[in-house]
């Protein structure tokens, strides 16, 4: 599955918008840059898993809103994995991207 991440950051810029958030409020909630944000909403930037999990939590949806265009927010279970997934390094956040994604392909 290839991302757009122009794609990624329309939907991050209208969640934004949607909360009237400026990007300082929620680059400083996701303890993000100064400008990093602008950079990522325009496409130009690509972020890291961490990053999406953080402007997540900071615009209060799921990080497949962003993804994939859909929330589940009526679920609130995704906050639990979320929270450990922030306290992870960058090879343990590779893993469990990994592991997600195999695991979105099993037929369960």
């Amino acid at each position: 599955m290839d991302l757009d991440y122009t794609e990624i950051g329309r939907r991050i810029a209208k969640r934004r918008r949607h909360l009237n958030l400026k990007q300082a409020e929620v680059e400083e909630r996701a303890d993000i840059g100064y400008k990093y944000l602008s950079s990522i909403e325009r496409g130009f930037s690509i972020p890291s898993t961490e990053v999406i999990m953080r402007l997540a939590k900071a615009l209060d949806t799921t990080p497949d809103e962003f993804l994939v265009g859909t929330s589940r927010a009526q679920n609130e279970e995704w906050k639990n994995v979320a929270q450990y997934l922030q306290t992870m390094n960058q090879k343990q956040l590779e893993l469990a991207k990994n592991f997600l994604q195999w695991l979105t392909e099993q037929d369960l």
